[in-house]
């Protein structure tokens, strides 16, 4: 029997099938400070607590891991380059959370044309301002990142009337989802095309950054930039700037460089930067979820198949073939 070992957060609520994975294999629990212990002579390593890097610390006792699996689209915070270039597989929550980011972000594109944000304020100062809000048919929006999420954020956005376009590793025409994907060194090139520029590239040292100075004074004044991916992926000086001059309109923000935001943070009182707390992904149920979505990897691993949503290391995500 496989011996699993499973790293929770303190305070983090628990998988809910526990019972049933260890009618698979011996469960050990742990969080981040038992982790290079109980890491000796495990087999899979389930990481529950998904923003953990205590793997990297733990790694020169982890003498028998074969497989980790990661409850979160992202890898980035847990990868390090001996794990890239060990035999040892990677999986992770590869489809989860495509369909409930992309109506965040379908969310955050009407919130910003019909003012919902603004509309609000004034409520609150009670104030009646008539005004004419933003026709979103016809709109366009520049998906930067075309895996699962952003395919899915597509199809939603183009389900509601909205001209989209892709930006991914290879540029290429007649995609089912995109239309047209560009390529992501192009990407200055293009971002005047769009009102609305999502982000939702996984985060590699390819990505870092990608929305830099260039690209920001690329954009229209009037565009709106969503970023559902990581904080990283933006340079956050750079937008501060941009949004403070009007080089941008606005900004609806779910990730940060740093988490939580700190409290003298200028994003906290700028009117055009509308910030949630990551959670764009994790709608009712969302932890459950991910608990069946391991379980099912596990049956695949102990019936001997093939498992599930494994990641190409050096790539940092699932890639399609």
């Amino acid at each position: 029997m496989p011996r699993v070992v499973v790293l929770v957060a303190e305070g983090q609520p628990r998988p809910y099938n526990l019972a049933a994975l260890d009618a698979l294999a011996h469960v050990v629990l742990t969080d981040s400070a038992g982790l290079a212990e109980a890491s000796r002579r495990a087999d899979i390593l389930f990481l529950w607590d998904f923003f953990s890097s205590a793997l990297r610390e733990a790694w020169p006792h982890a003498d028998s891991l074969k497989w980790v699996h990661v409850a979160a689209a992202g890898v980035d915070a847990m990868m390090f380059e001996e794990l890239r270039s060990s035999e040892v597989v990677v999986t992770n929550a590869h489809g989860t959370f495509d369909r409930p980011i992309a109506e965040f972000v379908l969310a955050s594109i009407l919130a910003h044309d019909k003012q919902l944000h603004r509309s609000k304020a004034l409520q609150q100062q009670g104030i009646w301002e008539h005004r004419e809000v933003t026709r979103t048919e016809g709109s366009r929006a520049l998906v930067v990142g075309t895996g699962g999420i952003g395919r899915a954020t597509a199809r939603l956005l183009r389900a509601v009337g909205l001209e989209v376009r892709g930006v991914g590793r290879t540029a290429r025409d007649d995609d089912p989802d995109f239309g047209a994907i560009l390529a992501s060194e192009d990407l200055a090139a293009h971002a005047g095309w769009a009102d609305h520029v999502v982000l939702i590239a996984p985060l590699t040292d390819q990505t870092r950054n990608m929305l830099d100075r260039e690209v920001l004074a690329a954009m229209k004044p009037s565009a709106h930039l969503i970023n559902v991916g990581r904080g990283a992926l933006v340079d956050e000086p750079a937008l501060i700037e941009a949004l403070r001059s009007g080089q941008i309109a606005a900004a609806s923000l779910d990730v940060f460089t740093e988490e939580p935001v700190p409290a003298s943070h200028p994003f906290w009182s700028m009117d055009n930067v509308h910030m949630s707390a990551h959670m764009c992904g994790d709608v009712i149920g969302w932890r459950d979820a991910l608990a069946r979505q391991f379980q099912a990897n596990l049956e695949r691993w102990t019936a001997g198949e093939q498992l599930n949503n494994v990641v190409d290391k050096q790539r940092g995500y699932v890639s399609r073939h």
